[in-house]
Order: structure tokens, then sequence, then C-alpha cells
């Protein structure tokens, strides 16, 4: 049986990374640290993992899956926000390492789903286990993320931080795929020019299979941004525990992650009419705002001001990728 969902949250995930660096010198740390995020998130064939043991594993899982959890969390809240009467019964995480977005998705519902964990890297998957053992059910299983991946029918896949290990065939088989099997798919990238790109490109393939776009876009529609000249992204707000300080060598108690990502979904949502695409700009007696609406409208600017009234006051209060105008 599922543990409760409570279990699952972003302050039980910190308590289970806490011991996993005992013993491993914080410099050891550090430099472990440094090689992963320029490696693992690179241009390494999935073939080749570069978590190549539990040192590494360790390293990486302490400074990460917090800001991954936190990611895919805002993708997930968009989603429940577009279709809040939906529950998934089961989830398939690709190229889940250590399961940062599977602690999400254990968080994000009353009952979790039946999870099952896929990546190549052994000792990820190790440590995965270990760390989710008696918050939620999850199967760890290896398996080649690659165009040659074969998925079982499932309610919600994620697949977060992913497709850039992947070649370009690989990125558009393995979006084919989970588009083939899920009712949802829920795909979260670093909020970088190159990120979005990977982003549109999947958004693309999950609307030609037939999905519609839940969130963050107001539509399933073409982007408005021209390529190139922009990119849309969001930030979630990560709390940096000591030991990611001391990994780190931080001082901020937080940071910010930035993401692109994108929801699509084989069932009726109710998308925002429309989302704000930057931090509001507060100024004296107004608010500017960002904001992506319905297909034919595209990028527009807001000035909320205070004779707006109550608007103006939650004009004040959105913070950026909110829903506007507020319910």
């Amino acid at each position: 049986m599922n543990a409760s969902p409570s279990h699952a949250s972003g302050d039980t995930l910190r308590v289970a990374l806490a011991g996993l660096l005992d013993g491993l010198p914080p410099r050891q740390a550090a430099q472990a640290v440094d090689r992963l995020i320029a490696n693992y998130r690179g241009t390494t064939p999935t073939d080749a993992p570069v978590l190549r043991d539990r040192s590494d594993v360790a390293a990486y899982a302490a400074y990460r899956m917090p800001a991954t959890f936190e990611a895919v969390r805002s993708a997930l809240d968009a989603l429940r926000d577009a279709a809040p009467a939906w529950e998934p019964a089961t989830h398939t995480d690709i190229g889940g390492g250590t399961g940062a977005a599977s602690w999400a998705v254990a968080e994000a519902w009353d009952s979790p789903p039946r999870t099952t964990v896929l990546d190549w890297a052994e000792p990820a998957l190790a440590l995965g286990r270990e760390l989710a053992a008696g918050v939620f059910d999850a199967e760890w299983r290896r398996a080649r993320i690659s165009g040659e991946l074969t998925l079982d029918e499932t309610d919600i896949v994620t697949v977060s931080y992913v497709l850039k290990e992947l070649t370009e065939a690989d990125r558009e088989a393995v979006v084919t795929e989970a588009a083939r099997v899920a009712r949802a798919v829920v795909i979260v990238e670093p909020g970088t020019p190159d990120g979005y790109e990977r982003i549109i490109a999947a958004r693309s393939l999950l609307v030609g299979a037939g999905l519609t776009v839940a969130a963050p876009c107001p539509h399933s529609g073409a982007c408005p941004i021209e390529p190139g000249a922009d990119w849309c992204h969001f930030a979630a707000r990560v709390s940096r525990s000591s030991l990611h300080r001391r990994v780190k060598g931080g001082s901020l108690p937080y940071e910010d992650e930035k993401f692109s990502y994108v929801v699509a979904t084989r069932f009726p949502v109710t998308p925002v009419v429309s989302r704000v695409t930057r931090k509001p700009q507060i100024r004296k007696g107004q608010v500017l705002l960002e904001l992506c609406g319905a297909e034919e409208t595209g990028l527009t600017r807001a000035t909320v001001t205070k004779r707006h009234g109550t608007l103006y006051k939650a004009a004040r209060d959105a913070e950026w990728g909110d829903a506007w105008p507020p319910e």
C-alpha cells in the first residue's frame, strides 16, 4: 500500500538527502557535483552513464534533486489546476535517475500513483530506491532511454531534464512513445534558450499525436514567441539545506530554479485565460504584467493600476508563471 502522500514532500526529501554525503569530504563532493553538472546533462550518450558509483550519485542527488523536485512540482500544479478532478493511478518516470520527479508525483495527488522509474544508471536507481523506501511505492527498472524504448500504457509520464542527453532522433522517438502510451505527459527542461527549443519541439510532437496542451500555454496553437528572439521559461524557489550550501559553497538559504516545461493530455482540460511569463514589474501605483494569452491574442502587456481596485492587489501578489486574471 502506498504511504500517505503528505510524506512525499520537499521537506521529507531534504531529510532523506541529508545523510547521503556523510563521510564524503565537502571538497570531494563539490568536485563531483561540478563534474557531473558539466557532463550528466550534457551530450554524454545514455549508453555510457557518468554516474559511476554511489559517491557520484550521492553528490549529484544532494545538489540536483531538490531543484528538479520543485520544477516538476510546479508543472504538476499547473496540470492539477487545468484538470482538478483527474487523478492518475499509474506513472512512468523516463530517465528518472534517483527519482526527483517521482517524489513530486507522489506528493501531487491524494492517492499516489503506482510508479515505474526507468534509467540506465544502476547506481542512480539503487540510491533512488533507498531514498523512497517507506515513502512511496515504485519499481526501479534499468532501461536504455533511446529510440528503442517501449513503454506500457500508463496514466502519466514524466520526462525531466532528460532530452538534452539524447540525440534528436531519440528525443523524437521517446516523446512519441510517451504520447502513445500516456493520458498525460509532463516534460521539463532547463530554462535556457536551448532547453526551451527542446520543449517546443516536444510540444509539437505531442500536439501532432493528438494531445491537448494543458500548461503552461493557454492554447495548443503555435507558440507566439519568434524563434531566437526570446524563450519561455519559469522559476521555482528552492530551499537550500545546510548540506546543499556546503556542497556548492553558497550562502543564501534559497535559489531559483529556472525551467521550461509542457504538459499535454488526452482528456479535457481548462487552460488558463493567460499566463504571466515574466516576473511582474511593480512600479509606483502600477504593476506591469507580461502575458501569454489565447492563440489569437498572443503576447501582451497589461498595466494594472490602483484604479483597478482588487485586481491591483492581485497583480501585486502575482508571481511569475501564475494564471491571469485570478479566479
